[in-house]
């Protein structure tokens, strides 16, 4: 319980009162046009305060990268003013803001994007029903795309927020570029690890550059991963590896693991011996913070998480109890909400998109 109660000190010199962020969960609660909603201001303003940090749901860099219906963006200077009142409603006692910003890439359809066609590295469908096949990126593109995510950031900043963090995880766009599966280019953005993470590689260096333009000395740039996919071909903990190697190398404040079990055993036999968490955080050797996530609900198992990371991210037990942070750390566990009753829904500002996560995810947790 010791590590739960210290501080963490970015290199950027933001310092977190603790190493329990929220992590990033879609809420579908915007306008149709990205714009920040009462509901989704309530929904943060409920949850905020007692952890270290929150970090938002994902934003999109260009409409063409939107992923869902209700989903937050920063792809125009005309978003500044609602994402502003995200961060301020977030920035409570203490708690750091946090944008998570991204793309969608193949994993939108047209329906969404209002008939443009999606876009990724190369014109190859998800593997999931009803996938379309995506339009390749020209290689003119692609240097545009990360201006966008420069751009994105510089708004974060002109927002308020303490800093961003790139969702290279969970097949978005970023991810599609590092992966064997959706990335069967043959230029310079595609083929070997190398150059499947040329993307990664150029991405981290122009929005860190950004940051230490336009920012204050302690807004921070973190990186979310997924470890592995289960297409063939698709990314194996050896590519991970690799590329957690690189960033750790890079001038980013953490790293984040995307895991739905923090115990979670690679399906690579060469990685077999301890969990994919604990391989990661061996190979970063200290260089930077990493994130540990992956189905937290009691104090014990976040300690666990700290044993092989720096941070721990909770999700859902915060959507179920939102004074899950402040319960654990003065140890009053036993008061903790662990159902969420439907009628319950409305105190809990749980609206239909986040109901569908859960139901998703948990329903043993469902009455």
């Amino acid at each position: 319980m010791n590590k739960l109660n210290e501080t963490i000190t970015f290199k950027r010199g933001l310092k977190l009162k603790n190493p329990i962020v929220m992590a990033p969960m879609t809420t579908k609660m915007s306008f149709y046009d990205g714009i920040v909603t009462q509901d989704e201001l309530n929904y943060y303003s409920l949850r905020t305060g007692e952890v270290g940090a929150v970090i938002t749901a994902a934003a999109n860099v260009q409409e063409v990268g939107k992923g869902w219906e209700g989903e937050l963006s920063v792809a125009s200077d005309e978003m500044i003013p609602s994402l502003s009142r995200l961060a301020s409603t977030i920035k409570r006692d203490g708690t750091k803001a946090i944008l998570q910003i991204f793309h969608g890439g193949r994993m939108t359809n047209s329906k969404i994007l209002r008939g443009e066609q999606p876009v990724a590295p190369s014109a190859v469908a998800a593997e999931r029903e009803g996938a379309e096949t995506p339009r390749e990126l020209m290689e003119a593109e692609i240097p545009l795309l990360i201006e966008d995510y420069r751009q994105a950031a510089i708004r974060a900043i002109k927002a308020g927020f303490d800093g961003v963090e790139l969702h290279g995880a969970n097949t978005y766009l970023i991810q599609q570029f590092f992966s064997p599966h959706s990335n069967r280019r043959s230029d310079q953005w595609g083929g070997s690890v190398e150059k499947r993470a040329h993307f990664i590689d150029l991405l981290v260096d122009r929005v860190t550059s950004a940051v230490d333009e336009f920012a204050e000395k302690e807004f921070i740039v973190g990186y979310r991963f997924s470890p592995e996919e289960y297409e063939e071909p698709g990314i194996k903990m050896a590519d991970t590896m690799y590329l957690v190697d690189l960033l750790a190398n890079k001038p980013l404040d953490y790293l984040h693991i995307s895991l739905n079990d923090y115990q979670r055993i690679s399906v690579s036999k060469e990685f077999q011996e301890k969990s994919m968490l604990a391989y990661v955080h061996e190979k970063i050797a200290g260089r930077l913070p990493l994130i540990g996530v992956g189905d937290v609900r009691t104090g014990k198992q976040a300690g666990e998480v700290l044993e092989n990371a720096e941070l721990v991210a909770v999700g859902r037990a915060l959507l179920i109890d939102p004074h899950w942070t402040k319960k654990v750390l003065e140890g009053k566990e036993a008061t903790i909400r662990t159902t969420l009753p439907f009628e319950n829904r409305d105190e809990l500002i749980i609206q239909n998109g986040v109901w569908g996560f859960l139901q998703g995810m948990m329903p043993d947790r469902l009455v």
